[in-house]
């Protein structure tokens, strides 16, 4: 239960996320907010480490470099994002992208890359994936 409501809670926050910096871009332009909204992020991520210290800093050297990277996605999804908005509106932006990412899970899922548990594509999970497209295709037109 506990997942499905930081779920819910990633979700709400990745549209408004969207929408603000896309309103923020009209401004101050695309690679500007993309830089503010990071910067913001590492302040705030910082604070609440410094206070909580919840990780083991010392770690990092037992992490592989490639997983190290992982906040690189977070700047190409802040900028992609904000730009579809503008190109395609909010819920047509946000439409798209959750079926890029649930598709996306899919295929890590079903092969077991990144040390994910490798879980069999079923029929079922098949056509759920092809009918979010063709969902996201009719949502378009």
């Amino acid at each position: 239960m506990k997942g499905a409501l930081f779920s819910l809670l990633g979700g709400l926050c990745i549209t408004l996320q969207g929408i603000f910096n896309a309103r923020m871009s009209d401004t101050i332009g695309g690679w500007h907010t993309t830089s503010m909204v990071h910067l913001v992020a590492f302040a705030i991520s910082l604070s609440i480490y410094m206070k909580v210290r919840d990780g083991r800093g010392k770690s990092f050297g037992r992490v592989p470099f490639i997983y190290l990277t992982g906040g690189t996605f977070g700047v190409i999804v802040v900028f992609s994002e904000l730009t579809a908005i503008h190109q395609i509106g909010p819920a047509a932006a946000i439409a798209v992208l959750l079926v890029a990412q649930i598709g996306t899970a899919f295929i890590i899922e079903s092969r077991g890359w990144f040390g994910e548990k490798r879980i069999p594509i079923t029929p079922r999970q098949a056509a759920g994936l092809t009918m979010m497209v063709a969902g996201v295709i009719l949502f378009q037109l």
